[in-house]
């Protein structure tokens, strides 16, 4: 049977998980020539595709035209005049699953990915926890499109060119002549975010070093409000946020050096573009198979579990556990410097 040509993947939310199907992404068009994808997400993520080639975006519209069952409905009628092979679904919850269903029975080869639902429970069990590193995400859609006829090597991965800074970004940042650090301390859940008052000590000690730059990400008032105080009048630190369009952020991103993150989107976004990434990790941890893509597991800063032995409580970080509100306090400030300076080599 012939290899699929036209496949469609499907990934809907969130940003870093659809942040990590990229990497996937690229090496596949890349070591199979011939292939074409497109990507139905939701529009906010198509600049993460934009540079990929033989990759076309669709942008699903979960507010209107596609909204409910009728919109799956229409989702598919939409898709299918696309003159699609076969099905890839990344996502593998209720949305992704009618929308395959409905290409299975029209005859499409579909595949989708075991998320590892059973061995996540155990991970974080809070009785009988079994401890131990679980499948890699990144593996788990390699297997996936494995089941299509697609072998993909991910041992050496290509990366985009650092992005050519417009002078509207240059205007904020400055020509680049010092190791520019991003820091995005900020999560979707706030058992995932490093307490602000270290955070405060780990910029201000960097920040000691003028061969240094720090930009601090985030978005929405409270977090730039949060950011300004963050910066604490250190020249050599600058607060990103809210100033920059989207696409930019991803361009400033692509030419850090070393970029700062919670076990959130912002690392995943970093580590697509072959950025070295640090991560800090709470109630969560790298064992769910979440840490960023090509990063080695040392600049995985976790908690403390010989104090907190239940870590990790939670796979992202929305379950409240009583007296492990404080964990990521473990994580001493000095630790996560000496981590970035390593890097820089500084």
């Amino acid at each position: 049977m012939s290899k699929p040509k036209h496949i469609l993947v499907i990934r809907l939310s969130a940003m870093g998980d659809v942040a990590m199907t990229v990497p996937v992404l690229r090496a596949l068009v890349l070591q199979h020539k011939k292939v074409k994808i497109t990507v139905v997400s939701r529009p906010f993520f198509k600049p993460f595709f934009d540079e990929i080639p033989n990759v076309n975006f669709f942008a699903v519209d979960l507010q209107k035209r596609h909204k409910g069952f009728l919109g799956l409905l229409r989702l598919f009628s939409d898709l299918k005049k696309l003159n699609i092979d076969a099905v890839a679904d990344l996502h593998n919850v209720l949305r992704s699953k009618v929308v395959r269903s409905l290409f299975a029975l029209s005859g499409k080869k579909v595949a989708f990915t075991d998320k590892g639902r059973a061995e996540k429970k155990a991970l974080t069990s809070l009785i009988n926890k079994v401890f131990k590193p679980i499948k890699p995400m990144v593996k788990r859609h390699l297997e996936t499109f494995e089941k299509l006829g697609f072998s993909i090597d991910l041992i050496n991965p290509q990366f985009p060119d650092k992005a050519i800074l417009s002078d509207e970004i240059l205007k904020i940042t400055g020509i680049k002549n010092q190791n520019w650090v991003g820091i995005a301390p900020f999560a979707q859940y706030q058992r995932k975010v490093y307490p602000l008052d270290l955070m405060q000590q780990v910029i201000d000690e960097l920040a000691q070093n003028t061969s240094l730059k720090i930009f601090l990400f985030g978005g929405g008032n409270e977090e730039i409000k949060q950011l300004n105080q963050l910066q604490n009048n250190h020249l050599n630190v600058v607060v990103i946020a809210g100033k920059i369009k989207f696409k930019q952020e991803l361009d400033l991103i692509s030419n850090l050096d070393v970029m700062l993150s919670m076990d959130s989107g912002n690392a995943h976004i970093a580590a697509m573009l072959g950025v070295k990434v640090i991560t800090l990790w709470g109630a969560t941890h790298p064992f769910a198979g979440f840490s960023p893509f090509n990063q080695p597991i040392e600049n995985c800063i976790t908690a403390d579990r010989e104090k907190y032995s239940l870590l990790p409580t939670s796979i992202y970080g929305n379950k409240k556990v009583e007296g492990y509100e404080e964990v990521m306090r473990t994580i001493e400030p000095e630790k996560v410097v000496f981590q970035v300076q390593y890097l820089l080599g500084v």
